[in-house]
């Protein structure tokens, strides 16, 4: 079980890197890149949208996204005795 929590605490991290990167790029409507950006939004929005309420943005940054990855690395290192990296 253990590990089956830990596989998927990585796979939301890679998908938090991925909505990360996918940022980076301009999306234009009915691309790959706009669907792909529109599922990883789906899945990342629900932990961020919460999180925006209580974090403060520094200037015009969102560290919204860096408190939930690190809780999240903290959370996988806590229950899968994992030390450093993913």
């Amino acid at each position: 079980m253990t590990t089956v929590i830990c596989n998927l605490l990585l796979v939301y991290l890679l998908i938090l890197v991925g909505r990360a990167i996918v940022s980076w790029f301009p999306v234009r409507p009915g691309t790959a890149l706009a669907s792909i950006s529109s599922i990883l939004h789906d899945l990342t929005e629900p932990l961020l949208a919460p999180l925006r309420r209580v974090v403060p943005n520094a200037g015009m940054f969102d560290l919204s996204f860096l408190v939930l990855f690190f809780a999240i690395v903290i959370l996988r290192q806590a229950v899968c005795g994992v030390s450093g990296g993913f």
